[in-house]
């Protein structure tokens, strides 16, 4: 390699360094800040330390109503149900629409698809005065059973197109041996769909995980709220707000999402580029 293709080769290494800590600079910020005094979170925005302030994360810990072990609980039990009828439902409403033959499917495929590009907040209005009228506010229902009905599109989709690569032939051979389309889909599809399966519950888990708005909206009951909702807590419009222990207990809410990432990165690499060569 001459000396010049290797400059420039050294240019765009350099420059790409650059924008990457750019980008996660704000984290590094907050992660500092979640260790510093109050006087010096805003008065500093280089990420040296002048003090050692751990106190935020004990303060943050135990500064709300309830330890803030009790939200992360209760971010985890929503992320969970949701992963679970994101998988089961929209793993049958995939199959179904790839493999099965039935009246009017083009039609009900096309309004799935326009579906993902319908706003959350033409919604939330009606689905809030039905799940009022069951009673379900203050509960997780309203943000899990809308998962078991396939709600969310862009996981069906993907499963769709990961499905149509699968040989039709494995179908076959599933009839021949007297296998219904439940048998089939169990037994055959279902095992073949793990990287599409795990990109839906990494996806599933980062989105539910990190919702503020529907959660702020059904869950109004301190002793019901979410990491993300629960974070809210400590900024006071009207009077002084906590921001050490904000930043700190913001710093343990993206801990999950990260390790989640970093162990099924390999997976969802696969999965994304699996399903768009289908």
């Amino acid at each position: 390699m001459s000396p010049r293709k290797r400059a420039l080769r050294l240019l765009k290494h350099l420059v790409i360094i650059g924008f990457g800590i750019l980008m996660i600079y704000p984290l590094l910020w907050m992660v500092v800040s979640s260790l510093r005094s109050e006087e010096e979170i805003f008065q500093a925005p280089g990420l040296l330390l002048k003090t050692l302030q751990t106190s935020n994360y004990v303060d943050g810990w135990t500064g709300l109503q309830h330890p803030f072990s009790h939200y992360l609980i209760n971010s985890a039990l929503i992320a969970l149900g949701c992963i679970v009828g994101n998988l089961v439902s929209c793993s049958m409403a995939a199959f179904a629409f790839a493999r099965l033959r039935f009246r009017g499917k083009k039609i009900f495929f096309a309004i799935m698809l326009l579906t993902i590009m319908l706003p959350i907040h033409v919604v939330i209005v009606p689905q809030y005065i039905m799940f009022s009228q069951l009673g379900w506010i203050n509960t997780f229902w309203p943000l899990i059973v809308p998962k078991l009905l396939a709600t969310d599109a862009f996981f069906v989709f993907l499963m769709i197109q990961f499905i149509r690569g699968i040989p039709r032939e494995l179908d076959e051979a599933a009839r021949l041996d007297g296998c219904g389309y439940f048998r089939t889909f169990w037994s055959v599809i279902l095992p073949l769909m793990k990287p599409a399966l795990v990109t839906t519950t990494i996806f599933t888990f980062i989105w539910t995980w990190n919702d503020f708005f529907g959660q702020l909206i059904y869950l109004t009951a301190p002793e019901m709220y979410s990491a993300s909702v629960a974070l809210r807590s400590f900024v006071d419009a009207t009077g002084s707000s906590a921001w050490g222990p904000l930043f700190a207990m913001s710093v343990l809410t993206l801990l999950p999402v990260f390790l989640v990432f970093l162990v099924g990165q390999r997976y969802l690499i696969q999965g994304i580029a699996t399903t768009g060569g289908k």
